[in-house]
């Protein structure tokens, strides 16, 4: 299985890349491509994936610590 890598975006969304399977709280299965975009930001019409409302009005730039990225 290839390795799954989950991207945090500068201002956007999570970008998920591999074999994921995505379920909501009741096991149900979302339908998904190999790469896909979630929402972090909560104005998507579209949730839990992106839909670019985020565009302009949310602002997060997320870095991992030295030690948090040596240590995966």
């Amino acid at each position: 299985m290839a390795k799954v890598q989950i991207k945090v975006n500068d201002n956007g969304s999570y970008r998920v890349t591999g074999d994921v399977e995505l379920i909501d709280a009741e096991g149900n299965k979302f339908v998904t491509k190999q790469t896909f975009s979630l929402c972090r930001c909560g104005l998507s019409n579209n949730k839990p994936f992106c839909d670019g409302a985020h565009k302009g009005k949310f602002h997060s730039v997320v870095r991992a610590t030295p030690s948090e990225s040596e240590s995966q």
